[in-house]
């Protein structure tokens, strides 16, 4: 009696086949011997290899079986190879992006050095995920971009107690500690996008920088590719270098202090190219500034910059329009560039008065003309 839900199996191809063949063998013989001029050998072979055939015909089936089964077994082992890969990339995906956040999250932590450490933990996110690479240049920006009063720029007196007897409390010390510790991580913060940056004339992709408002001091990113640089209302201190910089895109100064900090200060860009506008609109360099050498591929804008000290345009090139409208140079200014930009506007571009001719250095065609205050406007006779 069957059991209950089983299918009834039936014979299986290698009985079939054998008996198939043994079939055929008694049957061509049997058929081959009706012949009387067919000897028993003959028949036999005959049979025999008819017999033979079948055999043959079952193993090339079943060789065709085995390698279906064979590919078979190596599609799904393929398949799981995959899956495990794919399940590696997303747990690999998922640790990635729990360190981010837990990174992002201790930038917030009170104690310098856990701020330190998370800088240095995006840092090295960036190194080993290149598609976190400007993700993690965002974040140190936006870090850079926080509310900091430089300690530099003054000091802080309270008058006065709280038992009302009017002795005077000085919490400079006090605040310029902690100012102190916070410098300390944003100059980390600096110094880590300028190794995340490519090196100026790379074929690696170049990377935004977002420095919209930012405090910085001894910024470096000298020999470094950019790709849009923004600068707009920041405050640079101290020496601030972009020599053999590489900007290949917009560059926005808008606004931006160019100040003294703990040492008196320089903007060094000789060597850079800019390929894209760079836009020093309302910028304020309140020390020597060098553009020896820099080469401005696209529009260039200093209207209303103010160049309190050293001005050096030295065989600067320009490949497209000069904007100097309202700008004033009260130091040292040598504008001897190469070549002529086309077009380049001077509409009231003044020089401090007391600088005398052999301070300003003018291209050939520009001349100073004397204004009753003292000042002298550079004007262009061929525009």
């Amino acid at each position: 009696m069957r059991e209950r839900g089983k299918t009834p199996r039936g014979p299986s191809p290698l009985v079939l086949t054998f008996a198939l063949s043994v079939v055929l063998l008694v049957a061509v013989s049997g058929w081959l011997l009706t012949d009387p001029a067919t000897t028993r050998a003959d028949a036999l072979r005959t049979g025999g290899l008819a017999a033979g055939a079948v055999v043959a015909l079952y193993a090339l089936w079943l060789n065709d079986r085995r390698r279906q089964v064979e590919e078979g077994r190596q599609r799904v082992e393929r398949e799981r190879h995959e899956l495990e890969l794919l399940r590696a990339e997303r747990d690999r995906e998922r640790v990635t992006d729990e360190r981010f956040a837990r990174s992002v999250e201790l930038l917030g932590h009170d104690a310098d050095q856990v701020r330190v450490g998370a800088l240095h933990a995006l840092a090295a996110l960036a190194r080993d995920r290149a598609d976190y690479s400007q993700t993690v240049l965002d974040v140190l920006c936006s870090y850079l971009r926080r509310p900091f009063e430089n300690p530099n720029l003054g000091k802080e007196h309270n008058l006065g107690d709280e038992s009302g007897l009017g002795v005077e409390r000085d919490l400079s010390n006090e605040r310029d500690l902690g100012a102190e510790r916070e410098l300390q991580v944003r100059l980390t913060a600096q110094r880590l996008i300028v190794d995340l940056l490519p090196p100026a004339g790379s074929e690696q992709a170049s990377f935004d920088l977002d420095l919209t408002g930012a405090s910085l001091e001894y910024f470096d990113l000298s020999g470094r590719k950019i790709g849009e640089l923004s600068l707009r209302r920041a405050t640079l201190l101290s020496r601030t270098n972009f020599n053999r910089c590489e900007i290949t895109g917009p560059a926005w100064f808008t606004d931006a202090t160019f100040g003294q900090g703990r040492l008196r200060g320089h903007f060094h860009c000789q060597g850079a190219t800019f390929h894209d506008r760079a836009w020093f609109h309302r910028t304020e360099f309140g020390f020597p500034v060098y553009f020896t050498d820099t080469a401005f591929r696209g529009e260039s804008n200093f209207r209303k910059a103010i160049f309190a000290d050293e001005a050096i345009l030295r065989d600067a090139s320009f490949g497209s329009s000069l904007d100097l409208d309202r700008a004033r140079f009260a130091g040292y200014a040598d504008l001897r560039m190469s070549g002529r930009p086309h077009p380049v506007s001077l509409y009231n571009t003044l020089v401090d008065p007391g600088l005398v001719p052999d301070l300003v250095k003018l291209p050939p065609f520009w001349t100073l003309s004397p204004l009753p205050d003292g000042s002298a406007r550079i004007t262009d006779p061929r525009s």
